[in-house]
C-alpha cells in the first residue's frame, strides 16, 4: 500500500472521529469527492510523511480546514523534483493557495516563480526559505520558530541537570563529554540547534568536549543506529546525548538500553525537540531527561488561517489570521517552551 492511499485512508479515520465532514485528500479523484465549487482549495505539500512532528501540523491543518476549505495533500518523498512536480499540479487545479514544506530550503525559488506567474500565494512552512527568495515576491509567507531558542533550550534542560547531579561528570574532569544527533547535512534546524545547545550549556560556565557528532536524517532508527556506533566507539565516556529532534532522541534511547541504560541507577540524560506523543511518554518513564515543544497546533492553526485568508484575496492582518503577529509582514513566528517531567500538562 503506497503513501497516498494510506494518508486517504488516515485522513477518511481522522474525520469520522472527529465527527465532522472533512475535505482533506491526498488526492480527490481516488476518494471520488466532489470540491463545492464555492470553497477555497488549498494545496499542502510535506517534504516527507513520515515526519512524525510534521504529521502533528499537517492533522491540525486539516482538522482546522474543517468544511472551510478544500485541503489537498500530498507527500513530496524527500524529492525536491517531485514536490515541483506536484507545484505544477496544484496550479493546473487551480488552488487558491499554497502551503509547502520545502524539500530544500535553498531551492524555493522555483516554487515561487511558478506560483508567481500563477498570481497563487504561497505559505512556506518549518524550513525556512533563503532570505532573498522571501523578498522575491509579496504574496510569500513563512510560518514557523525560531530555531537558535529551540537549540538554547536543549543546552539549558542538560546544563540544568549537570549542575544538579554531580554524578553526571563521570570522570570527574569537569567537562560535559557529549555525542551530537544531527537532523540533515545543511538544513538551518539542524544547524542552528546543534550550534545553540552546545552554546547554552558552554555559557553556563560548563566545559564541553564533543567526543561523536553525526547525521541520522530525523529518523529514529538512524538515530538508534548512529548511537549504537557512539557507544562501540566512546562507551561510557559519553555522558550527555543532544539530538536535534525527538525521534532521534528516541531512537538513542532505544540504543542506550540494549547498552544496559536505564535499569539499575545507570541513566544517560537524552534532549530532544517537538515533544511528540512518543516523546511525552519518553518523558514519564523517565527515559527522555527533557524535550522543546515545537508548537504544532499553533503552527497548524496559524498556516490555515493565513492560507484562507491569502485564498480569498484578502491582506493578512493581526485581526484576520486569528490574533497571530506578522512580523515584516510576512512571518509569523511561534514560541518554543522546554517540556521536562515536571510540566509535562503544558505539551498535551
Amino acid at each position: 500500500m503506497n503513501k497516498k492511499v494510506i494518508s486517504l485512508l488516515f485522513a477518511g479515520i481522522l474525520a469520522v472521529t472527529a465527527g465532522c465532514s472533512q475535505k482533506a485528500q491526498s488526492d480527490p479523484t481516488l476518494t471520488g469527492a466532489v470540491p463545492d465549487v464555492s470553497t477555497k482549495k488549498i494545496g499542502f505539500l510535506v517534504y516527507n510523511f513520515d515526519d512524525m512532528y510534521l504529521t502533528q501540523v499537517r492533522d491540525v491543518f486539516a482538522q482546522v480546514a474543517g468544511n472551510q476549505a478544500s485541503v489537498y495533500l500530498k507527500d513530496s518523498q524527500n524529492s525536491q523534483q517531485i514536490q515541483n512536480e506536484n507545484i505544477e499540479e496544484y496550479i493546473n487545479k487551480k488552488v487558491d493557495a499554497l502551503v509547502v514544506n520545502p524539500v530544500d530550503r535553498t531551492a524555493t525559488s522555483i516554487i515561487i516563480d511558478k506560483a508567481k506567474r500563477a498570481d497563487i500565494p504561497v505559505v512556506f512552512f518549518n524550513r525556512e526559505p533563503l532570505s532573498d527568495d522571501m523578498k522575491k515576491w509579496n504574496k510569500i509567507y513563512y510560518v514557523g520558530a525560531k530555531a537558535e531558542q529551540s537549540g538554547a533550550m536543549e543546552g539549558e534542560l542538560m546544563a540544568e541537570y549537570y549542575n544538579k547531579h554531580p554524578e553526571a561528570d563521570k570522570n570527574k574532569d569537569g567537562t560535559m563529554q557529549y555525542v551530537m544527533l544531527k537532523g540533515q547535512p545543511g538544513h538551518q534546524d539542524a544547524e542552528i540547534r546543534t550550534k545553540y545547545s552546545v552554546k547554552a550549556v558552554e555559557d553556563t560556565g560548563i566545559k564541553v568536549e564533543k567526543l561523536a557528532e553525526d547525521t541520522a536524517g530525523w529518523e529514529r532508527n538512524k538515530g538508534r543506529e548512529k548511537m549504537t556506533s557512539f557507544l562501540a566507539t566512546h562507551g561510557d565516556r559519553i555522558e550527555a546525548v543532544f539530538s536535534n529532534n525527538d525521534e532521534m532522541a528516541l531512537g538513542a534511547i532505544e540504543a542506550l538500553k540494549e547498552w544496559g541504560y536505564f535499569k539499575e541507577n545507570t541513566y544517560m540524560p537524552v534532549v530532544g525537540v517537538d515533544a511528540t506523543p512518543d516523546a511525552i511518554k519518553a518523558l514519564e518513564d523517565g527515559t527522555l531527561l527533557g524535550t522543546v515543544l515545537n508548537d504544532a497546533k499553533n503552527q497548524g492553526k496559524a498556516l490555515f488561517n493565513l492560507a484562507q485568508v491569502l485564498a480569498n484575496k484578502q491582506t493578512p492582518t493581526k485581526e484576520n489570521i486569528g490574533g497571530y503577529e506578522l512580523t515584516d509582514g510576512k512571518y509569523i513566528w511561534t514560541t518554543y517552551k522546554k517540556i521536562t517531567k515536571d510540566n509535562l500538562h503544558d505539551a498535551r
